[in-house]
C-alpha cells in the first residue's frame, strides 16, 4: 500500500481516532511505499496540528531508515509527470503530492492507500481510512 500523508499522520498521532486502525493496516501490509513528497508534506501537517516537532522529525527519520518501507525519492521526471496530471485534472483540487502518489501507484500496480484523502478514490484507488 502507499503510505499517504494523512495515513501516516493517523499512525503517528496516537490521539487520532484512526490510530489503531492505521497501525494495524501498516503492520499487515505486504508493501509499504511512500514518497519524499509525502514526507515533506507530513512535517508541516504535524506542526500545524501542534504535535511535538522533535518527535515528528524522529518519526520521519524512522520512516526513512526503516528497511520495511520503500521511499520513492522524487526526481525531475516524476515531478513533471505529476504536474502534467494536475493540468489534465483542472476540475480537481489535487496537490502535487497527490499527483505524484497517483503516478507512483499506477506504475507500481498499487491500488490501496493508507489515507483519509477522497482524492485517491476520485482517481480510482482504495482509501483505507475514513475521513
Amino acid at each position: 500500500m502507499l503510505l499517504d500523508t494523512s495515513g501516516l499522520f493517523c499512525f503517528f498521532d496516537d490521539k487520532d481516532f484512526r490510530h489503531a486502525e492505521a497501525a494495524a493496516l501498516i503492520e499487515s501490509a505486504n508493501i509499504r511505499l511512500t514518497t519524499s513528497y509525502v514526507l515533506a508534506e507530513l512535517i508541516p501537517l504535524c506542526q500545524v496540528r501542534k504535535l511535538n516537532r522533535q518527535k515528528t522529525l524522529e518519526f520521519v527519520e524512522m520512516i526513512i531508515t526503516n528497511p520495511l518501507i520503500e521511499i520513492i525519492w522524487i526526481n525531475e521526471n516524476l515531478h513533471n509527470q505529476a504536474f502534467e496530471l494536475l493540468k489534465e485534472r483542472l476540475d480537481k483540487n489535487y496537490s502535487l503530492c497527490d499527483a505524484v502518489s497517483f503516478i507512483v501507484m499506477r506504475k507500481r500496480g498499487i491500488s490501496e492507500a493508507l489515507t483519509t484523502d477522497k482524492h485517491f478514490e476520485q482517481e480510482g484507488f482504495i482509501k483505507l481510512l475514513e475521513s
